[in-house]
């Protein structure tokens, strides 16, 4: 009897050292397996490719570019995704509250997730979502990632580290471009119809001179006042700005009337996005966006 109880006890010790293996190996990658990132938006899925190289997999939610991102609503792959990763990140400020969501429905005191705004310190129903566009910025944001990344998976801390700094480097032909608009270009103006742009306006020195109650109104779904409508309208048939930047994956008749305005009176129209478009890495893809700013200001 006494070496029956022994041995059921040497078996119930043995269970539970291979269900706590199973649920080590499920949150932490050993050298076989891949450390599973979600990532809200696909631009910050695309820096932690590029800093993780091939230890991690990275699962995007935001993605589709014809799609308006304020109108998302998760689905069940998404919350599949969020429920086995071990690492999140997103951005913060409202701009992806579904995350929240999708955590809360798989809580987990495992996962290491990342907001990028709290790192920054940007608070506030005010404060501008578009994160990703200030370029000053964005070592802060890739520093963030990688230590995120290193929280979840200490055993490859050099290769994260290694990563970091190969994408720091790639930043410097963005950094030339907006100091080079900076330069030649400094306190002129322009508009934009959404606020998307505008931390890249204002590290390139520019002035927007859209209504802050327009540019909020469109970006909530809202009509914006006749008095704001007659604002914009006059800043590009005046020609009292350089560029009109528009977002093209949330249009409206109001910003579609807005940006025929600028074409008819000869103010270039640059188009942006708030999602990463498809085959392009985030440093190609602003870098592209910023050059033909560049373009648009010297016309």
């Amino acid at each position: 009897m006494r070496l029956r109880i022994v041995l059921i006890g040497l078996l119930l010790l043995l269970v539970t050292l291979i269900v706590a293996g199973l649920v080590l190996m499920a949150h932490a990658p050993s050298s076989s397996t891949k450390l599973r990132v979600v990532a809200a938006e696909n631009f910050y899925g695309d820096i932690v490719r590029q800093i993780g190289g091939s230890h991690v997999a990275v699962t995007s939610i935001l993605s589709n570019p014809n799609a308006d991102p304020h109108l998302f609503e998760p689905g069940t792959q998404n919350g599949l995704a969020v429920s086995t990763a071990a690492l999140v990140i997103q951005n913060g400020l409202g701009y992806d509250a579904f995350m929240q969501r999708l955590e809360s429905a798989a809580p987990s005191s495992h996962r290491v997730v990342v907001t990028i705004a709290d790192t920054l310190g940007f608070h506030g129903a005010e404060t501008n979502p578009h994160i990703w566009y200030d370029v000053p910025k964005l070592p802060l944001i890739a520093g963030s990632i990688a230590s995120g990344l290193e929280r979840a998976d200490p055993s490859h801390r050099a290769v994260y580290d290694s990563g970091l700094h190969r994408f720091l480097a790639s930043l410097a032909p963005l950094q030339r471009e907006v100091a080079a608009i900076r330069a030649s270009f400094s306190g002129q103006p322009v508009a934009y119809t959404e606020p998307v742009p505008g931390y890249l306006i204002e590290a390139a020195g520019l002035r927007n001179l859209a209504p802050s109650s327009f540019t909020r109104a469109i970006e909530s779904g809202n009509s914006p006042t006749p008095q704001d409508y007659a604002t914009m309208i006059r800043l590009v048939t005046e020609r009292r700005v350089r560029v009109l930047l528009y977002n093209t994956q949330a249009v409206s008749p109001v910003t579609s009337q807005i940006r025929s305005a600028s074409q008819r009176a000869g103010i270039p129209v640059l188009g942006v996005t708030e999602t990463l478009p498809p085959g392009s890495t985030f440093q190609a893809w602003l870098l592209a966006e910023t050059r033909a700013l560049h373009r648009a200001l010297a016309r």
